[in-house]
C-alpha cells in the first residue's frame, strides 16, 4: 500500500507542476526549452505543455487510486482498467507535450 500511496503523491506533484506550466512559469522545463522559446509564446508554450502535463499527471493518480482498489478488493479489473487509463493518459500527454516543443522550440530535444 506504500507504493500506491507514493504513486498518488507524484501523480500529484505532477499536477502542481502542470498547472504552473499552464499559468506561464516555465521554469520546470529543461532550460533548453526555457532559453529557445520566444517572450511572447512562453504563455501558449507554457499552457500546452501543462495540458499534456497534466494529463499524465491524473492519468498517474487514477492508476494509483485503482491499485489501491484492487488491493483492497482483490478484483483485477481495477488494475486493467488502470493500465489502460495510464496507457491512454502517458499517450496523450506526451504527444501534446512533444507537439508543443516542436511548435514553439521548432525540435524535441536540444
Amino acid at each position: 500500500m506504500a507504493g500506491v500511496i507514493t504513486t498518488i503523491i507524484v501523480g500529484i506533484i505532477v499536477c502542481f507542476l502542470a498547472i504552473r506550466n499552464m499559468k506561464g512559469d516555465i521554469s520546470s522545463l529543461h532550460s533548453y526549452h526555457r532559453n529557445n522559446v520566444k517572450e511572447e509564446d512562453v504563455k501558449p508554450f507554457g499552457k500546452l505543455v501543462g495540458i499534456g502535463t497534466l494529463i499524465i499527471g491524473i492519468a498517474v493518480t487514477i492508476f494509483a487510486i485503482l491499485q489501491g482498489v484492487t488491493l483492497l478488493t482483490e478484483n483485477d479489473v481495477f488494475t486493467i482498467v488502470g493500465t489502460f487509463i495510464m496507457f491512454v493518459g502517458l499517450t496523450g500527454g506526451i504527444i501534446i507535450t512533444f507537439y508543443a516543443m516542436k511548435k514553439y522550440n521548432g525540435k524535441i530535444i536540444g
